[in-house]
This record gives C-alpha cells, structure tokens and sequence, in this order.
C-alpha cells in the first residue's frame, strides 16, 4: 500500500488509517521532501523506517519480514524494525528508524524538524 501523508504538524504526519495497515502489511509514505518511509505493522506492534536499503537503490518495503526483521529484496541484508540495525552484509549502515503513533484510528509518523 502506497499514499500520499497528510501533514499534522512540523513535526507529526498522518500517514494512513490503522484499518487499512493489517498486521502483516506495509504502508510506505511519500512525503514531500523526503525519502519515502516504510510503516510496518508486525504482530509486535507498528514500526517504521526509511525504505530504501543502504546498501542499494533498493525498496525494503518489498522485502520479507520474520518477527521485528526485514530482509532486502534485492541482496538479502537484514535490518531489525526497531533499532534500524544492520544484521548482515552487504549493507553496513543503518536505516533511520522513526516514532509511530495511533491516534483516533489513525497512524502518525514523529518526523525529525530538519529531513
């Protein structure tokens, strides 16, 4: 599922109804100015990170997911949905993790001030 974020405040954004993200799905969220970021919606809760693998131009939100752990489509690194961690080669760095919210029904993202 991919849409369009509504923007709350500087720094929360309304990204899409808890209805429309099942456990087991992924919402990816395109926000003007920044790269897109991944909401996943695990049996331990929602997490989200910043989509593209770093290691390639590659989007994790199509990766398999075991637990709190994505796994890149593309060469297979691992990253874990709360810390952000890389847990294998060949990515080394990190993806940014962000603070998720539900609210009435709805799903924010806490967005950094400065992307």
């Amino acid at each position: 599922m991919t849409g369009t974020a509504t923007s709350v405040t500087a720094s929360t954004v309304r990204v899409c109804r808890l209805d429309e993200l099942p456990v087991g799905e992924v919402h990816t969220a395109k926000i003007p100015g920044r790269a897109a970021i991944s909401i996943f919606h695990t049996a331990e809760g929602l997490f989200a990170i910043d989509d593209t693998c770093t290691h390639q131009d590659a989007s994790i939100a199509d990766g398999w997911v075991e637990d709190c752990t994505v796994e890149c489509p593309l060469h297979e690194s691992c990253f874990d949905l709360r810390t952000g961690l890389v847990s294998g080669p060949p990515a080394k760095i990190a993806v940014q993790t962000y603070a998720v919210a539900v609210s009435d029904g709805d799903v924010y993202l806490e967005l950094p001030t400065t992307p």
